[in-house]
Formats: structure tokens, C-alpha cells, sequence
């Protein structure tokens, strides 16, 4: 497999109009449940995490995945990570049901689809260095010589705006945000096509948050990157989202674009997250200037 190094620019767009895209990623009718034992009683009982989820992802867009706590979106992002099996439903990714693939194959994709979590620190290990972080998803995947991993995990620390040194520290040695720069990073690495941010800015400061969002999007444009943006709070990514979806009690009850949804929400519950958040006025009139 190619790396496409972090300096490297995607292709200009062709002048002629090119077919539509399938989406990269197509969820459909998707539903996690977990079978738990009560301790005293030892009763079994069932917690529905998703009951019938779909939604897309089109290539190089910004999907943000909204909800309130439980509603499942961190379950949906854990199973397009391959890191749970859906009970049932299907997850398509570019062209292919991931569900249905040979372990080898799936091994392939979780190089493809990256996430980036909340708290770094804890996502981190912390008696490894920066740099053996970075090359770490490399070695995993078996790619390049130990100084081709060097050199690439180096290029991307530069890249994500790590200081010179950053190399030797570890975790613990470098603030909340350029931990989460590391992050991006070793999430990079392997040039996935899907970068999953689960919660990756809120508990960042406003200042990094606007660092990071601006990061984020300067990577986007050079790879052409597709994000799925999980949140519970819709004013920090609807000025980040090119759509966005509405999770309710384990579904998706509503995906549009961002500025026709902030505008006129359809779903009951997507208008009283709306209604909830008064600020974002003004995210609804700079999206529909």
C-alpha cells in the first residue's frame, strides 16, 4: 500500500462534470444491542444501543453526527471502526460490506478508517514516545522500513504543527492540544480516506478548538479527507459540517444539509435541539448568506 506523504496535495478536480459518487460510506438499517447480567440477581436483560441507524458519508464531506448522551452515536462510530459487530444491518465502505469481508480484508480497512477520541491522554500509551506513536500504526500494518516509518512520522508530527523535539516526549510531556495533535498524526499516518472524531474538541479550550478545527480542515482539502464528526453540541460543529444527522434513542432521525437543517429542522427532536441552543442565530444566518 502507498502513503501519500503529508506534503502532497490531492488532484486538481477534471473540467468535465464527473458521474456521482456512491458515498463513501453507506449505513443501513444498522442495530447494536449488548446482553447484560444484573449483579445481585443475576437476571440477563438487553440494552439497545442502535435499533435501526442509516446514514451517508459522501466522499470528502463533513458529516456531524449530533445527539444527546446514550443516543448511540459512539456505538455507530465504534462499529464503522470495525471495533464492535453490528447485530445486524450493514455498513458499506467504499463499495464493499465491510461486515461480509475475510478478516484479512477487514484488517485492510481498519488501516482506511481511523478515529480520533476526546481525551487523548487516555488514547495514548504513555510510556511510549511521540515518534513511537506516530510510526506504531506503520509497523502494525507493515509498512515501509523502520526508516521510511521514521521518516513519514516525522514528516506528519511537522505537519500537525508538533515543535522540533517533539520526537523524544511522551504524552504527558505535551499540553491537551498538541496531544490531540499527536493524535491526528498517528491517526494519519496510514492515509486513511475516513477520519472518525469522536468528541476530539470538547475538551479542548475555545483557542484550540478554533486551531484545531482550522488544522482539520487544511488536511481535508489536501488529501481529500471524508470526516465524521460526532458531537453532542451542535454549535461547535455546524459551522465545520457539510451535513449533519440527528441521532434520537438509537436512530437517525434526521440527515440534510447543514444550513437547510439549522434552518428548517423537520424532526420534533431536531428542532427542540435547536430551541435548546439560542446561539446558533447567528450559525444560521452566516449559512444561508
Amino acid at each position: 500500500m502507498t502513503i501519500r506523504r503529508p506534503a502532497e496535495a490531492s488532484a486538481p478536480a477534471a473540467e468535465t462534470a464527473a458521474p456521482p459518487r456512491e458515498p463513501l460510506v453507506r449505513v443501513e438499517r444498522l442495530a447494536k444491542s449488548y446482553v447484560h447480567r444484573r449483579p445481585i440477581s443475576r437476571a440477563v436483560f438487553q440494552v439497545v444501543a442502535l435499533a435501526d441507524a442509516s446514514l451517508t458519508i459522501p466522499h470528502g464531506k463533513t458529516l456531524a453526527l449530533i445527539g444527546d448522551s446514550g443516543s448511540g452515536k459512539s456505538t455507530l462510530a465504534r462499529c464503522l471502526a470495525l471495533l464492535e459487530r453490528p447485530t445486524s444491518g450493514a455498513i458499506w465502505f467504499d463499495g464493499k460490506n465491510v461486515l461480509e469481508l475475510l478478516p484479512r480484508e477487514k484488517f485492510a480497512i481498519h488501516g482506511q478508517v481511523q478515529m480520533i477520541f476526546q481525551d487523548p491522554a487516555s488514547a495514548l500509551n504513555p510510556r511510549m514516545t511521540a515518534l513511537e506513536i506516530v510510526t506504531e500504526p506503520l509497523e502494525a500494518q507493515k509498512q515501509g522500513s523502520t526508516a521510511q516509518r521514521r521518516d513519514l512520522a516525522l514528516e506528519w508530527m511537522a505537519r500537525v504543527g508538533l515543535p522540533d523535539g517533539s520526537e523524544r516526549k511522551r504524552p504527558m510531556e505535551f499540553s491537551g492540544g498538541q496531544r490531540q495533535r499527536l493524535a491526528i498524526a498517528r491517526a494519519l499516518v496510514l492515509a486513511p480516506k475516513l477520519l472518525i472524531l469522536d468528541e476530539a474538541l470538547s475538551s479542548l479550550d475555545l483557542a484550540n478548538q478554533e486551531t484545531i478545527s482550522r488544522l482539520l480542515a487544511e488536511l481535508q482539502r489536501e488529501h481529500s479527507l471524508t470526516y465524521l464528526h460526532i458531537s453532542h453540541d451542535l454549535r461547535m460543529v455546524a459551522d465545520l459540517a457539510d451535513e449533519i444527522a440527528v441521532m434520537h434513542e438509537g436512530k437517525v432521525v434526521e440527515q440534510r444539509p447543514a444550513a437547510e437543517l439549522l434552518s428548517e429542522p423537520r424532526h420534533p427532536y431536531t428542532r427542540d435541539l435547536l430551541l435548546a441552543m439560542p446561539s446558533l442565530e447567528s450559525i444560521v444566518l452566516e449559512r444561508s448568506a
